[in-house]
């Protein structure tokens, strides 16, 4: 008997969206509809707003110096990031990768290096360390050095 009563119900609101003129095809219609107005709404404002932070801010290669010396990355890096074989730290100076990569390699390293979240190194003071490492000269190649030609 429920499932009779249940049944019944049932027909009663089907009779009245077809009633209302509610269909199916109707619901998916406007459902698509309110998506899409949805995604143009909200969607186009966040893509120029990754657009807008895909540049670096801009950095103080005498402030990135400081907190490259103060904050202890040359102890692993080296004083003009080349690296060091005892420690087994990359090569970051100068940086091969844009900010952005950058960014990621301090903010979530793959080897022994610990993370350094925003809270703990902020944006700024990372574009600074960024301006100052992209200061420093590239190295001569071994063929411009007279001692290794010998």
């Amino acid at each position: 008997m429920r499932w009779a009563e249940r049944r019944m119900e049932v027909s009663k609101v089907q009779r009245m969206h077809l009633s209302a003129g509610f269909t199916r095809k109707s619901n998916r219609s406007a459902a698509l509809f309110l998506f899409v107005l949805a995604a143009m709404l909200y969607g186009f404002p966040v893509a120029r707003a990754q657009q807008a932070s895909d540049v670096p801010p801009t950095g103080n290669a005498q402030n990135g110096k400081k907190l490259f010396n103060g904050d202890g990355c040359y102890e692993c890096h080296g004083r003009q990031g080349q690296g060091a074989a005892q420690t087994g730290a990359a090569r970051i100076g100068p940086p091969q990768l844009s900010f952005e990569g950058f960014q990621n390699y301090v903010r979530s390293p793959k080897n022994q290096m610990p993370p350094y979240t925003s809270k703990a190194l902020p944006d700024q003071d990372l574009a600074d360390i960024y301006a100052f490492l992209k200061s420093i000269p590239m190295p001569s190649k071994g063929k411009d050095i007279p001692l290794l030609n010998k």
